[in-house]
């Protein structure tokens, strides 16, 4: 059976990748000048790599409450890798204020789940970008820019332009898996593909990257739902 894929071509990119996303689609990314039947010939090459990569089974962990479902006052919401309780309060203040668990004003709880978002939103960006840019003072590397992106089946890219993309939905994960994704996207603006190389600086500078890894796996589906 043939491989579906989804190419994507560029002026700029000089080597052809192909990646499977977590939704399990295949997207070939190649430069503008790569002819269909070198495209299908790469694909058919890597054909057994794909296969696994697509019907590889993840284990997700139970919630406290199911996935997609509104947060309702008394459940909870994952923050850096850690369960805090929700709830709604009496008070003046329009804005979530977080202590240990999450304090939404009652004046906001209608939409509990969009103000929780834009809370993950900005702490993202308190906290996330400030780290790419002293993450990639050690490794060596000049980005173009940096920025936090809503995508629901990446956790990170790396653009042709060396434009760094970090999903928000990060914030949910522990320090140490979003230092690994960080790691990960920069070492691309040293070695373009998965390389042996490219997974010896992400080793070198993530000690903790396999746990990451395997972190992400096991909790992928948590992090992919908006809250």
């Amino acid at each position: 059976m043939d491989t579906a894929y989804t190419i994507k071509r560029s002026p700029k990119r000089k080597k052809l990748t192909i990646t499977v996303e977590r939704d399990r689609n295949v997207v070939v990314h190649a430069p503008e000048s790569t002819s269909e039947e070198t495209i299908r010939e790469v694909v058919e090459s890597k054909r057994q790599w794909i296969y696994e990569k697509t019907t590889h089974a993840q284990k997700y962990e139970k919630r406290p409450h199911p996935p997609g479902k509104e947060l309702v006052n008394g459940e909870s919401a994952l923050y850096l890798g850690r369960e805090y309780r929700v709830e709604v309060i009496l008070t003046d203040s329009t804005e979530i204020r977080f202590g240990q668990r999450f304090f939404i004003p009652a004046s906001l709880a209608g939409e509990r789940q969009s103000v929780l978002r834009n809370w993950y939103v900005n702490r993202a960006k308190e906290r996330i970008l400030p780290k790419v840019k002293s993450i990639a003072a050690l490794l060596g590397v000049e980005f173009a820019g940096a920025k936090i992106v809503d995508s629901r089946f990446r956790w990170g890219s790396c653009t042709v332009k060396n434009n760094v993309n970090l999903n928000w939905r990060l914030m949910k994960a522990p320090m140490f898996v979003i230092d690994y994704v960080i790691v990960h996207e920069l070492a691309h603006l040293l070695e373009a593909n998965h390389t042996p190389r490219f997974w010896n600086i992400v080793r070198t500078h993530t000690p903790r990257m396999e746990k990451a890894r395997s972190w992400l796996r096991e909790n992928g589906q948590i992090l992919e739902q908006d809250i």
